[in-house]
């Protein structure tokens, strides 16, 4: 079973475990996409901390209209 919660923010999150192939792990919070469309997006830090290829890199707008 999953189990998350809540945020301040009334977001459901629920915490995902990210590893590479030497089985090197990070924990982050995620938010729940109910528009999920099959591609995870992960900040650039954890990505060069876990030594990930890059799929792709995009600027892209945001519910709030703000671009990031």
């Amino acid at each position: 079973m999953i189990y998350g919660v809540v945020n301040l923010r009334r977001e459901a999150t629920l915490p995902l475990v990210v590893s590479n192939a030497n089985k090197q792990q990070q924990v982050i919070d995620t938010v729940i996409d109910t528009g999920f469309s099959g591609f995870l997006s992960l900040p650039s830090a954890i990505i060069t901390a876990l030594n990930l290829p890059w799929s792709a890199s995009d600027i892209v707008t945001l519910g709030d209209s703000s671009e990031t």
